[in-house]
């Protein structure tokens, strides 16, 4: 039997921008304020649950289709770079480089390679969440 969820889905497409977006914002303010990459990959994957749970697995994969695997493959790779990459320049593991930048539209910005390092992250708690739910959610 085929349920009409048109209004589930309807709402899902709205909501998922406003909890991808909230996300992004967390990821970002992760420097100053609590957030990071680990709970802007927790939102993301949150949004991408609720588009599972408003559609079925197949829609969501042809709709976005990532090896999640390869994600946190990528995850890793950036995070172990970006935290080792100060030995190579005698410095200690984790040290990370900061300076101010003028940048367009945005102005006076502080930019950190930790935020490389928690791209890494969010890129693997995304990767590795993902690929759990739709292992599980593949189960027929």
């Amino acid at each position: 039997m085929k349920t009409n969820d048109v209004i589930l889905q309807t709402t899902t497409k709205v909501v998922f921008f406003i909890i991808f977006i909230f996300s992004i914002h967390i990821f970002f303010a992760g420097h100053y304020t609590p957030g990071g990459g680990f709970v802007g990959g927790l939102l993301t994957t949150g949004a991408l649950i609720l588009l599972l749970l408003a559609f079925d697995l197949k829609t969501v994969q042809k709709a976005l289709p990532f090896d999640f695997m390869k994600v946190v493959a990528v995850g890793l790779l950036l995070a172990i770079l970006t935290a080792s990459w100060p030995l190579f320049v005698d410095l200690p593991f984790f040290t990370h480089a900061f300076d101010d930048f003028n940048l367009p539209l945005f102005g006076e910005t502080s930019l950190h390679t930790a935020m490389l390092f928690d791209l890494g992250v969010y890129l693997v708690v995304v990767g590795a969440a993902m690929t759990m739910i739709q292992t599980i959610g593949g189960d027929t």
